[in-house]
């Protein structure tokens, strides 16, 4: 059931992402949506069931109503957008909380570039920011109540929290992250595979074409804003030293706008292509069209194959650590009401997912308190000793093992 929700998130942000492209060319909104289904780096977090998975749909809506205000400003669109940037920078995975960033920086931008345009959308500016303070009061309410939890995580994985020790030193965690599109990938095996970059050199030269394309456009507000959407949406990653570099998940609000420019690459691509034939092969310019769009729709197909292969052949060794294999072997073997399992609070969520009702949960390092427990199982010795004592850890058994045949889940009597 998890992985079916976070399937069906997936294929929504498929069709938002078309939506949004598709303001750019019929060809862009295709291209762009057989990209999202086909990339490896959406594919993993759709398919392994990540609460993030809800980004791409709605990075995509919010950029697209911010453009669908520029295209047609009145008093309903700006409510539209205010309402639909508040949902998706408050109420959905935190790196999309810079939207509201993006929006700020975009409408600056507009006034320099396009006068017009700023002034016929300032007119309903008031009522872009009324619709936001409508949509943003519940979270605001929470925020205001319960700081610790709306902001809490955020400012423990950044630099700004004084305890945190990078993985990486700054300078290999910043060249890491820029380079996450063709030469780094993810070190963690939760969010990729065989730590492969998020793009492959097709996908990479789509997107160069593409950002070129945005660039040359860069006064319409449609393109300044997908352009400005890349340094705005790096931000998370850059400021976020807890854990590896790349981090894949915290570079979910590039989904939307690579997307586009993928889109674009590929359309444009296809205009060309279908020039030199026409020219070069005198064929006919519907002919042309057609033989160019296949070409690259082959090419979109072959990279969502090849996404699906690499992402259905990795090894279960591979995933067996990352993916805390072992918890789910505790919570299978572990008998409710006689046994017990020594677990921290992060991995009792998953051993209560699994086992329901769960057996008694003890805490690393303390000592079971439970005279009707026959069993303790945990994942060291060590942790066993700590519950039951020396004497009872002694007669520990090995009770499951991973795909290597190293013991990973042990077994001691209480008593």
């Amino acid at each position: 059931m998890v992985r079916a929700v976070a399937a069906f998130w997936g294929v929504l942000g498929i069709i938002g992402v078309w939506l949004l492209a598709r303001r750019f060319g019929t060809g862009a909104g295709l291209a762009a949506a057989a990209w999202v289904a086909g990339s490896l780096w959406l594919i993993v977090v759709s398919r392994d069931g990540m609460r993030n998975t809800i980004s791409p749909l709605f990075g995509a809506l919010g950029i697209l109503f911010l453009i669908a205000w520029s295209d047609r400003p009145s008093r309903n669109m700006a409510l539209i957008a205010g309402a639909t940037a508040a949902i998706v920078s408050l109420y959905t995975y935190n790196p999309l909380k810079l939207l509201v960033v993006l929006a700020f920086l975009w409408v600056l931008w507009i006034r320099y570039s396009d006068p017009p345009t700023y002034r016929r959308m300032a007119v309903h500016a008031p009522a872009f920011m009324v619709a936001f303070a409508v949509a943003a009061t519940p979270m605001v309410a929470v925020a205001i109540t319960n700081p610790q939890a709306f902001l809490g995580r955020v400012i423990g994985a950044t630099v700004f929290n004084p305890a945190l020790v990078p993985e990486n030193d700054a300078i290999t965690h910043v060249v890491r992250t820029l380079g996450q599109f063709v030469f780094f990938g993810d070190p963690n095996a939760r969010h990729d595979v065989a730590a492969l970059p998020l793009l492959g050199l097709p996908s990479a030269i789509l997107a160069i074409i593409g950002i070129a394309v945005l660039w040359r456009g860069r006064r319409q507000p449609s393109h300044s804003l997908i352009l400005l959407a890349f340094p705005v949406f790096l931000i998370p990653q850059l400021i976020a030293t807890e854990g590896g570099s790349p981090h894949f998940l915290r570079g979910l609000g590039l989904a939307a706008p690579l997307a586009v420019a993928i889109g674009l690459g590929a359309q444009d691509l296809c205009r060309r292509l279908a020039i030199v034939l026409s020219s070069r092969a005198r064929w006919s310019r519907s002919t042309s069209n057609l033989v160019a769009a296949s070409l690259v729709g082959l090419l979109f197909l072959a990279v969502g194959i090849g996404s699906a292969s690499t992402y259905l052949q990795r090894p279960v060794a591979d995933r067996y650590a990352p993916f805390t294999y072992e918890l789910v072997a505790m919570a299978e073997l572990a008998r409710p009401g006689s046994d017990a399992v020594v677990v921290d609070e992060f991995g009792g969520y998953t051993v209560r997912f699994i086992r329901d009702p769960s057996p008694l949960l003890i805490a690393p390092g303390q000592r079971l308190d439970a005279p009707a427990i026959d069993r303790v199982l945990a994942r060291t010795r060590e942790e066993l000793q700590a519950a039951v004592g020396e004497e009872a850890a002694a007669n520990a058994v090995a009770v499951a093992w991973n795909p290597l045949g190293q013991p990973t889940v042990w077994a001691a009597p209480a008593r």
